[in-house]
């Protein structure tokens, strides 16, 4: 068996600085006389950015080839936050977590481990058709909260004779996550995504099966829904009603890389609907949120 270990460099945490449901946190700021609690709104926020961590950490850690991890983007990457420990022949790779502070400023502990032995034959990498990998953690935490996986499972669902000039890559995400805090409460978030690279037929970002990804150039779309019980014990959901768009190639603000374009409709308990829309392709911190029937402006955090 071939083991080996290598300080994490990974580029895939780009998608970290602006978490998939982020804008849940909006309500912070919107303060109207029937609904001010925005106590479920910030755990779904916090569940949401946890869960996208998980995916994007190993879409970077299961795409390369070796462990020669790039370095050209430092600023995006955990550093000496984690090391990664690679099994080429069971197939499974652990990324190993310090209790240091990440780039994005969030410490992180535990260990992530990423299992993709039930892939076909042929895909051996996060990029390549007929990849499955299967997500455990062990003891994995993200600041003061404890992330334990019930179960997730990241599928390339590209076709394996797709022609990357007229189809995009696709990838199916589905999982049960629980997110508890250190005082008590635990959120507990059952969802299923469909994660798009937006620009396959970019010779720049995707260079076939001989290279990884160039996630820094990626545009990528999201859809899907959530569901499950805050910590109050509160139903919820959250339906992405128009595709959601991250530009990394073509929008950053500071070190975030936020939505440029689509919707979402948030609903806890019996409370009114969050219609939250990020906009129509243009780079900012703009988005706006209606709650019955009254749209308010708001800046994404």
């Amino acid at each position: 068996m071939k083991t080996q270990k290598k300080s994490l460099s990974l580029l895939g945490l780009i998608l970290v600085s602006t978490i998939l449901f982020s804008s849940c946190r909006k309500h912070d700021i919107i303060n109207t006389d029937d609904d001010n609690d925005t106590t479920e709104a910030s755990e779904q926020s916090f569940a949401e950015n946890a869960s996208n961590d998980i995916t994007n950490i190993g879409s970077q850690t299961t795409d390369e080839s070796s462990l020669a991890f790039r370095t050209s983007e430092v600023e995006e990457t955990l550093a000496s936050c984690a090391t990664i420990k690679r099994d080429s022949i069971l197939k499974i790779d652990s990324v190993i977590f310090n209790n240091s502070t990440c780039l994005d400023g969030r410490v992180r502990n535990g260990i992530l481990v990423f299992n993709y032995s039930a892939s076909s034959n042929t895909a051996k990498h996060y990029r390549d058709p007929g990849f499955k990998c299967t997500v455990t953690s062990n003891g994995y935490t993200v600041d003061d909260r404890n992330i334990n996986i019930i179960n997730k499972t990241i599928e390339n669902t590209t076709t394996s004779d797709f022609n990357p000039a007229t189809t995009n890559l696709t990838w199916r995400i589905t999982g049960h996550i629980q997110v508890s805090k250190s005082n008590g409460g635990t959120h507990d978030m059952s969802f299923i995504r469909v994660k798009t690279l937006l620009n396959t037929s970019d010779a720049n970002v995707y260079h076939g099966s001989v290279a990884h990804i160039s996630w820094n150039l990626a545009k990528v779309g999201i859809t899907g829904e959530a569901s499950g019980t805050t910590g109050k014990g509160k139903s919820f959901n959250c339906t992405i009603t128009k595709q959601l768009v991250r530009d990394f190639g073509g929008c950053k603000i500071g070190k975030k890389h936020p939505f440029v374009q689509g919707s979402m409709d948030l609903t806890v308990g019996d409370r009114p609907v969050r219609s939250i829309d990020f906009g129509q392709g243009t780079c900012d911190l703009d988005a706006t949120v209606t709650i019955k029937g009254k749209t308010h402006n708001i800046t994404l955090k």
